[in-house]
């Protein structure tokens, strides 16, 4: 359901065709947010049109269709972005693995930590270029497309590392409680 207001979303920013949203989804947005390719799109850009909330505005040459979002798509897009987040049922792999990481041995849990610093600090590396220097706006007042996600990625890396890290100190903690009660013979 959200590739819908995924594509509205982009329309929103340019008109565009298939090809050029699938592009969109090969990037950042396909990376960090989410993912769909062209089995997917154009049946969902049928959808919107069938719908009324987005027109081709152009056909070009080899049935090239652009896309733009009409007054009605821009309202369901506008009435998803503003009603509450209501979480279903989660299903997060990521998630499930670290509620789980106690099953490991200490090495093999540390080793996985630090494979999470590792990624976190490179991930960071990324993306504080992305969001260095001045804050990017469109000559219609309005941040760049990517830009608050891209904040908010940075700072969910920050936490990632950072629990990694205190992680760590915890099976520390948890080896020097173990070494007290069994002193060495």
């Amino acid at each position: 359901m959200a590739l819908r207001y995924a594509l509205l979303g982009l329309l929103t920013e340019r008109p565009a065709s298939g090809y050029d949203l699938a592009k969109a989804f090969e990037g950042d947005l396909g990376r960090y947010a989410w993912q769909a390719g062209h089995n997917r799109i154009y049946p969902e850009l049928a959808r919107l049109v069938d719908e009324g909330l987005i027109e081709r505005a152009e056909e070009g040459a080899r049935g090239r269709r652009v896309h733009t979002i009409t007054a009605a798509g821009f309202a369901e897009l506008r009435a998803w972005l503003l009603q509450p987040l209501v979480s279903g049922a989660v299903r997060n792999e990521g998630v499930l693995r670290l509620f789980l990481l106690s099953a490991l041995d200490p090495d093999d849990a540390r080793k996985l930590l630090h494979e999470i610093v590792t990624h976190a600090e490179q991930e960071l590396a990324r993306l504080k270029d992305t969001v260095s220097g001045e804050t990017p706006v469109s000559p219609e007042g309005r941040l760049d497309f990517g830009w608050l996600a891209a904040g908010y990625g940075l700072r969910q890396y920050e936490a990632s590392r950072d629990w990694a890290v205190w992680a760590l100190g915890e099976f520390d903690k948890a080896e020097r409680r173990q070494a007290g009660r069994h002193p060495a013979a």
